[in-house]
């Protein structure tokens, strides 16, 4: 490639024809893990109760951070934001696949993206946010280069379903 095709790709922001061929670009950490809705986890309208839809989302994060080899991550990871928008009911003994995934890795938090799928469909979408915080520190500290690593590029990971 000449000088001036070199400048131009470099001004684009695109790498250079033929950089990287072959090689895949990591993808954040996923893994999807199925849940039945329980008799707790239903409200008197006898369909799910929305605090269902955190517990499921927080057992599907504990089973990527145990597939990633940072179950030490736990009682230093607190929550700080978690949203969901609700489109389905699920009812009493209904399958439910979370799907999760990691979707942004700042200095000090994690963000996540998180579905919850039913016989109807999507049922469930939202996000939610942690820190990475010592045990005894006042703030926020940075992620550890292997916990940063995993998260930001270890992929799919093995589900966890009924199957």
């Amino acid at each position: 490639m000449h000088r001036a095709e070199l400048r131009r790709w470099a001004r684009a922001g695109l790498p250079e024809p033929g950089a990287g061929e072959g090689v895949a670009e990591p993808t954040p950490a996923s893994v999807v893990v199925e849940r039945r809705v329980e008799w707790s986890d239903t409200d008197a309208a006898g369909h799910y109760h929305f605090s269902a839809v955190q517990r499921w989302v927080e057992a599907a994060e504990a089973v990527l951070l145990r597939r990633l080899g940072l179950a030490a991550l736990f009682g230093s990871i607190p929550r700080v934001h978690f949203e969901a928008d609700y489109r389905e009911r699920l009812w009493f003994g209904d399958t439910v696949r979370v799907e999760f995934k990691v979707a942004k890795v700042g200095n000090s938090s994690l963000h996540y993206a998180f579905e919850v799928h039913g016989p109807q469909g999507l049922a469930a979408g939202g996000r939610m946010a942690v820190v990475h915080s010592a045990a005894h520190a006042k703030g926020s500290v940075p992620w550890p280069e292997e916990a940063r690593r995993a998260l930001s590029g270890a992929g799919a990971q093995e589900p966890e379903t009924y199957r």
